[in-house]
């Protein structure tokens, strides 16, 4: 795509004004006539070009910031104008806004790369490993898409669009990874990983560039005209807890208890399906069959994470790899569990109710007290024990039981053998796989 020389003229002069102080939103004021000639899409391409006629990195990576305010002006439709700040659409926004600012940046460094002297290389190239660094956070911001975003559409029977994204998103984030491989080797070796650093990095630019802009014009609409503040409230609590990009200043209060997605019974209405974007709309409709699964069943047990029958609490336990012990906070042992896989400890049922420290042998007896004592003083939140059992190698995590406001309610041991691993290590490494 070729640009004419008058665009390559307007950004110039832009960049003339930047660099004298002028603020982006001064300038997006003052020139507005002007960058209605240039698309923002065009804007990377121009940077190219401000390359290859010799204008430095920095001054053009000031145009960054005013990439970001025009893409906001043209992808965020005028319903998303009332989302309220602090909330988690306008965070997950902002978090895009630093993503293509990053993504832009990461053009700019590669295309300088490109046309770098071989003694430049690596000093590109290190500009671009931090990049890419802050790249591979992306994770975070999709996680909360995946996680909180696409359950309550698929709970209305949406499907298409949240497994298309989501592959979209898993290879950016597989490319990424397969990008900073490639920029560690190029470091030790620049000439040899220079033309294929520069094809992947562009590559991903690009992937992600369009991840952003399906988010801003389709997504986000979406779910800003189909979910309750219920709904958002919920997402609101979890999304928190896994983190944002950036630091969150304003606090979003929801009026609404939150809504878990197996608690939503809403269809899609007439109404709300005339408000969707027409390319949601289409994929949307082509799969539409909304979820009505009970996940909750008659005699269940309800906890924060979920619902279990004992039935199924009790087969769970055995079937992991551990076996715990738990004493309560007088010391006394109140449960054990038992695995399917490898023994550690013979434990039985007259233990219930045992002191905990007289499960052990009596040379112990003073040193399980100690280590019980320190849990409970908050001293330590656990402890660490190797030891053998036979020729098995067993791991003993000994750990102190708090509840939600930090009060000690009991001991857990932990008991696990990890023989193959501490034996075989090269052998486990070879089965490790990257997902």
């Amino acid at each position: 795509m070729s640009i004419s020389r008058e665009k390559i003229e307007v950004l110039k002069s832009i960049l003339k004004e930047l660099h004298r102080g002028a603020s982006v939103e001064e300038l997006k004021h003052k020139i507005r006539d002007a960058l209605k000639e240039i698309s923002p899409f065009e804007i990377p391409l121009i940077e190219q070009e401000l390359i290859k006629e010799g204008i430095p990195v920095s001054e053009i990576l000031k145009l960054c910031d005013l990439h970001v305010e025009l893409l906001r002006d043209l992808l965020r439709p005028g319903e998303l104008k009332d989302v309220p700040k602090g909330h988690p659409l306008d965070l997950l926004s902002r978090e895009n806004e630093h993503v293509i600012r990053l993504a832009e940046t990461l053009n700019v460094y590669v295309e300088a790369l490109s046309r770098a002297r071989p003694e430049e290389a690596v000093n590109h190239l290190r500009s671009i490993s931090d990049i890419v660094a802050g790249l591979r956070r992306l994770r975070l911001h999709y996680r909360k898409i995946q996680m909180l975003i696409f359950p309550y559409l698929e709970r209305r029977g949406v499907t298409a669009v949240p497994r298309v994204l989501w592959g979209k998103e898993d290879q950016a984030i597989i490319k990424l990874r397969e990008l900073s491989i490639l920029i560690e080797r190029g470091l030790s070796s620049p000439g040899e990983y220079v033309k294929s650093i520069v094809e992947k990095a562009k590559e991903i630019s690009k992937e992600i560039s369009d991840l952003v802009f399906r988010e801003e014009s389709i997504l986000f609409p979406s779910v800003w005209a189909l979910f309750s503040e219920g709904e958002w409230a919920a997402i609101h609590e979890t999304a928190r807890n896994i983190g944002y990009l950036m630091p969150v200043e304003v606090e979003w209060t929801p009026k609404a208890k939150p809504i878990l997605p197996y608690e939503v019974s809403d269809i899609i209405t007439p109404e709300q399906l005339e408000r969707l974007p027409q390319e949601f709309k289409s994929a949307a409709l082509a799969t539409l069959a909304p979820d009505t699964y009970k996940v909750e069943s008659e005699g269940d047990i309800e906890f924060d994470t979920g619902f279990l029958s004992k039935n199924e609490v009790e087969a769970i336990f055995r079937h992991m790899p551990i076996e715990i012990t738990y004493a309560d906070a007088n010391n006394r042992v109140t449960f054990f569990s038992e695995s399917v896989f490898r023994k550690g400890f013979v434990r039985t049922r007259t233990l219930i109710g045992r002191r905990f420290e007289y499960c052990h042998p009596p040379r112990l007896e003073n040193f399980v007290k100690s280590v019980v004592n320190d849990l409970k003083s908050g001293k330590d939140d656990h402890r660490e024990y190797w030891t053998r059992l036979g020729d098995r190698i067993i791991r003993v995590m000994v750990l102190a039981v708090r509840d939600k406001n930090g009060n000690y309610l009991g001991t857990l041991e932990m008991v696990e053998d990890l023989t193959e691993v501490v034996n075989n290590p090269e052998e486990i490494k070879k089965r490790i796989i990257i997902l």
